[in-house]
């Protein structure tokens, strides 16, 4: 898969990161000289340094892309990026980080596939109680129906014995990926696990409480 994203901050660091740990195909557009240095020292020959427009765009390779995702501190500049990457350019996915979640509906008016708003997250953990809890709801999908969660598996968690393959999943979870340290790691039927290892789950809303159960006591 092809991914262009806008910004290099934070966020397009850690994107930038995961994708390619996955093997995927990633440029990056960035203003700022030093998070370009930074970039290219870690990742190669991955970053266009300019600001995202038309031009910029077709330079990186924008028609053949398969997503866009824009994760700069400015709404405007994601809601730009976006618009020219789909209407212009033909991009089929496109991503935007909202830093006001008000500006939402602007978004989701314009045709952005996702949006993905931090405020947002931080509300609806506060609102569920999750600063207490051990997993923690990152992003929800869909209609609400389906969630990102994250668990940090302690000492004493029930999965750590088992194989990947031989826990008690709910049907409706996938585990997505496992944060070990300063390694990502793919799960795989032969996975094991480790205490403090951080994993990210896809689970139905009704599915959240069977996975607390399978990896928590």
């Amino acid at each position: 898969m092809y991914v262009i994203i806008v910004g290099g901050g934070t966020v397009g660091y850690h994107l930038t990161k995961d994708l390619v740990a996955r093997g995927h195909e990633v440029t990056v557009i960035e203003q700022d000289e030093a998070r370009c240095k930074r970039l290219t020292e870690e990742f190669g020959e991955v970053v266009l340094r300019g600001e995202c427009d038309v031009a910029l765009l077709r330079e990186a390779g924008a028609e053949r892309a398969d997503v866009l995702i824009a994760v700069t501190d400015q709404d405007e500049v994601n809601l730009v990026a976006c618009l020219l990457a789909r209407r212009l350019l033909k991009v089929p996915r496109v991503i935007a980080h909202i830093v006001d979640p008000r500006n939402r509906p602007t978004f989701e008016g314009l045709g952005i596939d996702l949006t993905v708003s931090s405020t947002d997250i931080i509300c609806n953990l506060i609102e569920q109680g999750a600063i207490t809890t051990e997993i923690i709801p990152l992003l929800a999908l869909g209609k609400g129906d389906l969630e990102i969660v994250e668990l940090v598996l302690p000492h004493d968690s029930p999965a750590l014995p088992l194989l990947l393959k031989d826990l008690p999943l709910p049907g409706d979870s996938v585990l997505v990926s496992i944060i070990r340290g300063d390694q990502i790691v793919f799960p795989r039927g032969s996975t094991t696990f480790r205490p403090n290892d951080t994993i990210l789950a896809l689970t139905s809303t009704k599915g959240v409480e069977q996975l607390k159960q399978v990896f928590y006591r």
